[in-house]
């Protein structure tokens, strides 16, 4: 999140000049040589969960011509740290990149979730096949689609968090990746108990890329661009369930209920391709955790660092953050508990469709799944 609840700058950076000045005179400090451009705050998502309050993060909403400011000093006034800045028109700053590059990667994130979304509703016409395959209700054949939905609402407690500690590309990869391992079992299933446990994993790993590809947008695009790329983003997670029936009741006509697992095993791949091969780190603070290391590396000065290098909360504090925050917001906030309230009853209404549709038109009036997945 872009807040930017932080100390007095002079708590911590003595020496630094004010970054919250706009005025041009007021970002040069007489004393020390650090030419600063100030940036919007609210165009940088701040680590703000995994650094203590103590901390300044003025590295992350200013950039310098030689990509440092000054660190806070040790106790013993011996030593002093630098902090590593974006430069002005960093190439690594993804607010930088070409407006077609930031446009492909808004893309590919959106087809994602669009795969996503497809995923979890693909399944849905050729439920009776499941059943009389595996010799279980309709009911029971129908929990691979509950599973996966419960997916749905279970990670993003855990992934949100964890990108803005580790950063997005990671879990792109690595959550995409489970999904798409987890998408064989489905395939191959030689029993009820394989496929449902294959679904309620991918529904878990799945949840990642929608959680956090708005995070991701926030990374690219400045407040006032966001309007069209969001828009992009937020059409996916219809879009995707309303398409699923459609190419599934086709696919199960003419190949059977295996080989929509085969089909969301392909799109999917093609994605953790794209992701992992040609979207890079968005990020700003991982970015700068980087920039630092290999600047330790390559110069074998050690006082090249970031906030989060500095300043961590201990890991049961940071846990503890993650784990009962979003709890905090959803049951302490009425507003978030309203409008999380009001889509869980549009999606529960949406998937309810996936469901009854096919008694309606298949078994009432006799189409074909393929022809059913159009009413949709």
């Amino acid at each position: 999140m872009a807040t930017t609840t932080t100390t007095d700058p002079s708590s911590r950076h003595p020496d630094a000049t004010d970054t919250t000045q706009c005025d041009s005179s007021s970002s040069r400090s007489s004393t020390v040589d650090v030419h600063l451009t100030p940036t919007r705050s609210y165009d940088i998502n701040l680590p703000n969960r995994t650094l203590s309050n103590a901390a300044n993060l003025a590295e992350y909403v200013v950039e310098t011509r030689d990509g440092k400011i000054p660190g806070p000093v040790e106790p013993d006034g011996q030593r002093r740290y630098r902090l590593v800045t974006f430069r002005p028109g960093d190439p690594e700053n993804p607010k930088n990149w070409s407006k077609a590059y930031k446009w492909y990667v808004t893309m590919v994130v959106a087809a994602t979730c669009f795969v996503v979304a497809f995923a979890s509703s693909v399944v849905t016409p050729d439920i009776d096949g499941v059943a009389e395959e595996f010799q279980v209700s309709e009911e029971v054949a129908l929990l691979s689609i509950t599973l996966f939905v419960v997916g749905f609402g279970i990670g993003p407690l855990a992934f949100a968090p964890l990108s803005e500690v580790y950063g997005r590309q990671v879990i792109y990869v690595s959550t995409l990746f489970v999904a798409v391992m987890f998408i064989l079992p489905c395939a191959l299933a030689k029993n009820i108990a394989t496929l449902l446990v294959g679904r309620a994993i991918d529904g878990i790993a799945f949840s990642a890329p929608i959680t956090i590809i708005g995070g991701t947008l926030a990374d690219l695009w400045k407040a006032e661009e966001r309007g069209i790329p969001m828009a992009a983003f937020s059409a996916a997670p219809f879009v995707g369930p309303a398409v699923g029936p459609l190419v599934g009741g086709f696919l199960s006509d003419a190949l059977g209920w295996r080989w929509l697992y085969w089909l969301t095993l392909i799109i999917s791949g093609v994605i953790w391709i794209l992701i992992t091969f040609t979207v890079p780190e968005t990020y700003a603070p991982t970015i700068l955790a980087r920039r630092a290391k290999k600047m330790r590396k390559e110069t074998g000065e050690q006082d090249w660092v970031t906030e989060q290098d500095l300043d961590m909360r201990p890991l049961a504090e940071r846990m503890r953050i993650f784990l009962i925050m979003p709890l905090k917001l959803l049951f302490g906030e009425l507003i978030v508990f309203l409008i999380s309230l009001y889509m869980s009853v549009l999606y529960g209404l949406l998937y309810m469709f996936f469901i009854a549709f096919p008694i309606v038109f298949e078994e009432g009036k006799g189409y074909s799944p393929g022809i059913t997945g159009l009413t949709l």
